[in-house]
């Protein structure tokens, strides 16, 4: 499904938790928490008037359908961040913090990496939901952050996770066929040479998967 409510996402949350069999007996007995908690987090959002975007699983869903994630991710300053005492971070470096908001997974990208700030200012919009408004990543900026990250976790040997990112990347080329150039000019910003030609050659292959299948689908 596609996410149209805040309330969604916490069901997609609680789903994701739920059927992962690594998941502790402690962690499955109190995933039915979880909406509650979406809710109230993004409640405090809206109250204290912090600025966010939100990227990765949750954001994709807002576009495609068949995302799973266990996690909340959001571009936020540090600033922001401090005015969320509630979550109870677990790891913090330049760049990225994550932490808990009760049974919450919550990722931070923060806008002192300089294409997270982009993002936040100009790959962002605002999607309605039913119930409320939420600071969204664009098709563009999902891309961006995803062909940004790949390389590196291609060295990490991360491949449950560049194959998820992958799969994203592909999946909104195929159902938003969005202009990659000026992508790749925004990225050649924040890759080195070697990085962007490692961007261009999953792309390259990921468009090629595109072509398999609409071939195959005529």
């Amino acid at each position: 499904m596609t996410i149209h409510s805040a309330s969604q996402i916490g069901g997609v949350l609680r789903n994701a938790v739920t059927f992962n069999f690594k998941n502790s007996r402690t962690v499955l007995t109190h995933a039915e928490l979880i909406p509650t908690q979406v809710e109230h987090f993004f409640d405090l959002l809206e109250a204290r008037k912090i600025e966010y975007v939100l990227v990765n699983g949750i954001a994709m869903l807002t576009y495609v359908e068949g995302r799973n994630t266990q996690d909340i991710d959001l571009i936020m300053a540090l600033p922001s961040l401090a005015k969320l005492p509630e979550i109870q971070i677990e790891s913090q470096d330049m760049y990225f913090a994550r932490g808990k908001f009760g049974e919450l997974q919550i990722d931070i990208l923060l806008t002192k990496n300089p294409l997270f700030a982009k993002v936040e200012q100009k790959y962002s919009t605002t999607k309605k939901f039913m119930d409320r408004k939420l600071s969204c990543a664009t098709v563009e900026g999902l891309i961006l952050l995803k062909l940004f990250a790949l390389p590196s976790l291609y060295r990490q040997g991360s491949f449950e996770r560049a194959g998820i990112y992958e799969n994203d990347i592909a999946t909104l080329l195929n159902a938003f066929n969005p202009k990659m150039e000026p992508l790749f000019k925004e990225l050649s910003n924040h890759l080195n040479e070697t990085d962007m030609a490692e961007a261009r050659t999953i792309l390259t292959d990921v468009e090629a998967r595109i072509q398999r299948f609409r071939k195959a689908n005529k």
